[in-house]
């Protein structure tokens, strides 16, 4: 344990020992029952006699700072209520402003995620809350026993040369797998097409550092996925808004951004989208293609695992139609498998994925190469095949349960979108009402939601509100959404009677 000791000051050592140890244990950096250094020890790290640690300690055990226990040494105690005072002020600079000394987009994304934390924590500190408001997977689902038999296959068999330094590319056996696995949703990419990476939104942050400059312009859909707007916000964009309508963003509104503002390059989930759960319609998907191509302009398409479909077909992704090379597809397992596993992809042309490969040795320099070959293993023995099966079962089979609840219990002027894939849906509530005042309320009857508002570009959607299916147990969906209905029909009537006496004339 490293204490400062000054010799030439007037303080005893004994007492500069106390007094530092008493400060650890005031702010809990020593926990109580946390056994303190043997005298003897502490003695020989210090470079002092061992009754001047001796005597500390019995110091700090007469304030009540620790506790003796004769043959088995020193403890700390549980914090004085009355602390013991102290020696001669130590006189300090004022502690350093850390946060004045942020970035503008450190700021940004202090901001965002403040607001979310302050959301997410009412519902957890609400017990028995049943929350539409995750948007992840069900973890109750994870083949958690089978990747375990897998890991420890990888690292028995090949572990020495896994846990070295890796080519930043990624695991080649994996980059092959893959391009063979996106054939079956259409998309054609070679192996050296693909780049390994922590996650789509390391993805999004390679992206934006590759092709962004502060001030740049870009075109982004609306509503949006919250994290990638966070990025491109961060390196000091101008997001655009491009709305979605019911065939996807759309096009009129894109092409006179791209004629106006000349973006550099646009954002969007052309299937399973979040928060709606919709696709693209083919059409859309062709003009959009067409646009991007005339104007130069890079499309990112932040792409949805194609089995999580609860159509009669899979949406074609955007990336499987490009023919004159303007799309970075970005893919991840985080859906299919495990989000923990932080394992996604890049497909992009070859000049446009050096510059992100080079990008990537910067940030990390290569992707967990154990987890790389852990995958491939578990999707070589077909057991991501398997998985997929049933959870896209499961999935399905809650999407059903959702939708039939809000049609029978929800109130007149509510409306909401029907996913063709993804975990999620969007409401917009009747006139007059918002869904970030409404999310109080709905806690306290127990159910808890995403306000739309997060996923809107310019602070838009004040009426709608997220509800996600994948990790909400079918049997509480029901309760769930008679329980939003209940708060939703119950803030209507206060409306329209704030709305009534407003009306009444003053006589």
């Amino acid at each position: 344990m490293r204490i400062p000791l000054d010799r030439e000051k007037p303080v005893a050592l004994p007492r500069q020992i106390q007094a530092h140890l008493e400060r650890l244990i005031r702010e809990r950096l020593l926990a109580p029952g946390v056994k303190l250094p043997a005298t003897r020890e502490l003695a020989q790290e210090l470079g002092v006699n061992r009754a001047t640690v001796a005597q500390a300690y019995e110091e700090l055990v007469a304030a009540g700072w620790a506790r003796a226990h004769v043959g088995q040494g020193t403890f700390v105690a549980e914090p004085p209520g009355v602390q013991v005072a102290a020696g001669p002020a130590d006189p300090r600079p004022a502690p350093l402003n850390w946060p004045g000394l942020f970035s503008r987009s450190a700021q940004i994304v202090a901001a965002d995620d403040d607001r979310t934390r302050a959301l997410v924590s009412a519902a957890a500190a609400t017990p028995g809350v049943i929350t539409f408001a995750g948007g992840m997977p069900d973890s109750g689902l994870f083949p958690t026993e089978a990747f375990r038999r897998v890991l420890n296959d990888v690292i028995r068999e090949d572990g020495a040369s896994l846990l070295q330094y890796y080519p930043a590319g990624g695991y080649p056996p994996l980059r092959q797998y893959l391009s063979t696995y996106l054939l079956r949703f259409g998309l054609e990419a070679r192996p050296d097409e693909i780049l390994i990476v922590n996650g789509s939104q390391q993805g999004f942050d390679l992206i934006a550092r590759t092709l962004l400059d502060p001030g740049d312009a870009v075109a982004i859909e609306e509503p949006t996925y919250p994290r990638a707007l966070q990025v491109f916000r961060s390196f000091g964009a101008q997001p655009l808004a491009v709305p979605w309508d019911a065939a996807g963003p759309r096009v009129d509104v894109f092409e006179r951004l791209l004629d106006r503002h000349a973006p550099k390059l646009f954002y969007c989930q052309p299937s399973a989208h979040n928060p709606t759960g919709l696709s693209l319609a083919p059409e859309t998907a062709r003009r959009l293609l067409q646009a991007a191509g005339r104007h130069q302009v890079p499309i990112v398409e932040d792409g949805f695992d194609g089995s999580l479909y609860y159509g009669a077909r899979p949406a074609v992704p955007l990336k499987a139609m490009d023919r004159d090379g303007v799309v970075i597809y970005i893919g991840t397992f985080s859906k299919v498998l495990f989000p923990g596993l932080r394992l996604g992809w890049l497909v992009g042309p070859r000049p446009v994925l050096e510059r992100l490969l080079a990008a990537k040795q910067l940030a990390d320099l290569h992707t967990s190469a154990l987890l790389q070959a852990a995958v491939h293993r578990f999707c070589e023995r077909k057991l991501l095949d398997r998985h997929v099966v049933r959870v896209a079962r499961e999935y399905a089979r809650r999407r059903a349960l959702l939708l039939a609840a809000l049609r029978r219990r929800m109130p007149r002027e509510t409306t909401w979108t029907e996913p063709t894939g993804g975990f999620s849906l969007l409401v917009t509530l009747p006139p007059g009402l918002d869904a970030e005042a409404l999310l109080p309320a709905a806690i306290e009857r127990g159910v808890a939601f995403t306000p739309g508002a997060t996923f809107f570009v310019d602070g838009g959607g004040a009426r709608t509100l997220r509800l996600s299916f994948s990790s909400v147990a079918a049997g509480r969906i029901d309760e769930g959404v008679r329980r939003l209905a209940e708060t939703i029909k119950a803030a209507g009537g206060s409306t329209r009677e704030r709305a009534d006496r407003a009306a009444v004339p003053v006589v």
